[in-house]
């Protein structure tokens, strides 16, 4: 299996930019707690991070084009912002994407609160921290098996 990871803006600076809200997890010690996570379950992680939103339309439809077998995705603010991210993940249906927040964005300020790709999602996971992205992995495997049998 293999799966794109897909951070937005700002992710990088996870572990420095407001810890008491992101945790003082660097960006890189996530990613390399991902890789050896999604090598347990036998899944190839492709792990990307821009502050650039055509970056992400441009990943999500190559994960599409070069026959991933799903996203997870963390959007960042372009989450709350960005409808060239929600139609790009509505445009790769069927393709199952997951989008993952390390904040409760619920919980946090009014405008945090929508997600325009959410509605085009498997499912979103928030408030959970790095272990986020391992259950967005959890989340593909269980959906990929109960969409091949």
């Amino acid at each position: 299996m293999k799966i794109m990871v897909i951070n937005g803006p700002n992710l990088n600076m996870v572990g420095i930019r407001e810890p008491a809200i992101y945790g003082k997890e660097t960006f890189e010690s996530i990613c390399a707690m991902i890789r050896e996570e999604y090598a347990k379950r036998g899944i190839e992680a492709d792990l990307r991070q821009s502050n650039h939103e055509g970056d992400l339309v441009d990943w999500i439809q190559e994960a599409y084009f070069k026959d991933y077998d799903g996203i997870v995705m963390n959007p960042g603010a372009y989450t709350h912002t960005s409808i060239a991210i929600a139609d790009a993940v509505k445009a790769i249906a069927p393709l199952p994407v997951v989008e993952v927040h390390l904040s409760a964005i619920s919980e946090r300020e009014e405008f945090r609160h929508v997600s325009y790709a959410a509605p085009y999602c498997l499912c979103q996971i928030a408030g959970h921290g790095a272990v986020g992205y391992v259950e967005a992995a959890d989340a593909l495997m269980a959906y990929r098996n109960n969409n091949t049998q």
